[in-house]
């Protein structure tokens, strides 16, 4: 008889394991580290105006979501246009690097040199130039991003082995079989590592961009609060612009997945 009390309680810790197990280490960390900015806040008495409580924010957020939701739309295009842009510069700059020795030797050095300049002076001028529309923050946004998928993208596209090479002639492939069969599948790694990077600073160059000159965007909230000491107002539009950073990560990151799947399978194997 006492089997069928225990049933009940049996299938809550079922699911309650399937939850722990299904969520990864790191959400769980997150939770501990909000948990304990909680009672730190509360049992310190910390003010408001230099660390709100997680309560607070997620308070802030929900009482000025009319105002976050269009803001962050503005951020995420340009985001959205400024990345999809350099990905189309990058990738077939890349391609032309490694095919071409002229365009090497001229172009390579000029790309290492401008990640010299600080994007946070050149702001001004693009504002200057392009007026304070969207153009000057999708440029640098493009100019934050390109970088690292022209670097790794070289990278990749040049770890094919000679040998490799010469099988393929060997066996009458072309130029264009060589690339499409052998170049871009070794490359792929590379590529899309420089794609999971510059999607963190695509974000960071919107947000930069929005800080030296507009009148919406996340950034402009941030200046804005910052201006009124409403710091709980201040870390909502943060959260927002994590997450929508975090998204797009996780977005390049199934599509290497999707793409390359053999990659998985061999890192699973490896640590097997």
């Amino acid at each position: 008889m006492s089997a069928i009390p225990d049933q009940p309680i049996r299938a809550r810790n079922e699911m309650l394991h399937r939850v722990v197990t299904f969520m990864p280490p790191a959400f769980w960390t997150l939770v501990c580290l909000i948990i304990f900015w909680q009672a730190v806040v509360t049992l310190r008495n910390v003010p408001e105006y230099i660390l709100p409580a997680p309560t607070q924010i997620a308070g802030e957020i929900g009482s000025y979501w009319h105002r976050l939701l269009p803001n962050a739309l503005v951020t995420l295009s340009e985001i959205a246009l400024g990345y999809s842009l350099a990905v189309l510069i990058a990738i077939p700059l890349a391609v032309s690097i490694v095919y071409s020795r002229v365009i090497r030797r001229a172009v390579y050095p000029l790309i290492v040199l401008s990640q010299t300049v600080p994007k946070v002076a050149v702001a001004p001028l693009l504002l200057t130039w392009f007026g304070y529309g969207m153009t000057p923050k999708i440029v640098i946004v493009i100019m934050m991003s390109f970088f690292p998928i022209v670097i790794n993208s070289v990278m990749g596209l040049r770890a094919t082995t000679p040998e490799m090479l010469y099988l393929a002639k060997s066996m009458g492939a072309n130029g264009w079989q060589i690339f499409w069969k052998f170049r871009l599948p070794k490359a792929l790694p590379s590529v899309f590592a420089g794609l999971r990077l510059a999607t963190v600073l695509s974000v960071i160059g919107a947000i930069i961009a929005e800080f030296i000159g507009t009148d919406k965007g996340l950034g402009y909230l941030i200046l804005i609060a910052g201006a009124n000491f409403d710091i709980a107002r201040q870390f909502a539009a943060i959260i927002i612009i994590t997450i929508i950073g975090m998204g797009f990560f996780g977005l390049i990151s199934w599509l290497e997945r999707t793409m390359i799947p053999w990659r998985e399978q061999t890192e699973i194997a490896g640590e097997g």
